[in-house]
């Protein structure tokens, strides 16, 4: 892999001295979905799949950016003082993001970059291909401009970029599970304090497989921002009669004592859903500590409902793919993950029982939807790298 991405580095910039190779991967949330931004718990985990990148200094203060995925856009050439976001940069605010983000925390870049990316994240497929590049994107920047910044730090500039500069009001989740993944494990993570903790993830005889329901769509596009504002009034309006600092703080039982003063069931719903995932997110993660796999798969199914019902960022695709794998036998729980609106499902499927989740769910996918979704079995893999 390496060896090819310095070739094809070396087709499109001339020659290939002085690059150098990396990979940040993607990551799935296998709980606590739509908490990060709310003071919640989540548990996600970085994957073997992800974002490869070839970079290189220059001389000059030229940002010449490429990407395999996107060939038909070719060299998209910039520079340093050019760091405003546009939609003609296309997916390049991504990485100018990042780099704009740096000089924002004092860390100016002061030299240019020819930058090769590939991936092989299924785009908009909401395994986090943008936070991916954001976060392979800081780590280039420090091996290459000598900053000294923490792989955590790398999480909160590449979220900082996303919010300010490409405009998407993200929670710290997709960045920090990239930054600090570590293979085989699951990161818990408290995003009221940033305290995580590393769980194993031991699936003897089942796999995790994710369906991707090739809806595209664009969280900035989304009604993303939109849900974030929606918990954020609620949440004003549970302050007048409790001391919480976020919806994170509230259990089921003090939620549903106080909720009448949110006074809108829209917004009752969001929140609803807020504190019960949150809470949904910390029995599961004690379920997987005791081995007991069966529950935090009927929690994955909850996790769903709440998001289907009270959230609404499902949407007929990812209910389809959801509701067709509870009927197979040999699936132990079933979820969209992800901001919703497209994107994908996880699923934790007996070994015995994969070959024909992917058949079965595939054709009833095709059926109800009229186009095919794609199934990868994936494994967790750890944080970003230099090859």
């Amino acid at each position: 892999m390496k060896q090819q991405l310095l070739e094809k580095f070396a087709a499109v910039f001339g020659d290939a001295e002085g690059a150098k190779v990396y990979f940040a991967p993607g990551r799935v949330n296998l709980i606590g979905e739509h908490t990060d931004y709310n003071g919640g718990h989540v548990f996600p985990c970085a994957l073997t799949i992800g974002t490869y990148g070839v970079a290189r200094r220059r001389a000059d203060d030229a940002l010449h950016l490429y990407s395999a995925n996107f060939e038909q856009l070719g060299v998209v050439k910039s520079s340093l003082k050019e760091l405003i976001f546009s939609k003609e940069a296309d997916w390049t605010n991504y990485p100018k993001g990042v780099i704009w983000a740096f000089g924002q925390k004092g860390m100016p870049v002061t030299g240019g970059m020819d930058l090769l990316l590939w991936g092989n994240i299924p785009n908009g497929s909401g395994l986090s291909s943008s936070a991916s590049v954001e976060v392979l994107t800081g780590f280039i920047l420090r091996d290459l401009y000598g900053f000294e910044v923490s792989n955590q730090e790398l999480a909160l500039i590449g979220q900082y970029s996303e919010n300010h500069y490409n405009g998407v009001n993200c929670g710290i989740m997709d960045q920090f599970a990239i930054a600090m993944g570590k293979a085989d494990c699951a990161i818990f993570l408290d995003t009221a304090t940033m305290e995580y903790a590393y769980a194993p993830i031991r699936l003897e005889a089942m796999k995790l497989v994710i369906s991707c329901s090739n809806k595209k769509r664009g969280l900035g596009d989304s009604k993303y921002n939109e849900r974030r504002t929606e918990c954020e009034t609620a949440l004003e309006r549970l302050q007048k009669v409790t001391g919480i600092r976020t919806l994170g703080d509230l259990d089921e039982d003090t939620f549903e004592k106080v909720k009448d003063v949110i006074g809108d069931k829209t917004l009752i719903a969001r929140a609803r859903h807020a504190v019960y995932e949150n809470r949904r997110t910390l029995r599961a993660v004690e379920a997987l500590r005791a081995n007991d796999i069966a529950t935090f798969g009927r929690l994955m199914n909850e996790s769903h409902i709440s998001l289907r019902d009270d959230y609404e960022v499902t949407g007929r695709e990812l209910d389809t793919l959801v509701e067709e794998a509870w009927k197979i036998d040999g699936v132990i729980g079933s979820r969209m993950t992800g901001a919703g609106f497209g994107g994908c499902t996880v699923s934790i499927v007996k070994e015995e029982a994969v070959d024909v989740f992917c058949q079965q769910v595939g054709a009833a996918y095709r059926r109800a939807v009229g186009y095919d979704a794609d199934f990868y079995v994936v494994q967790i893999g750890g944080g970003p790298t230099q090859l």
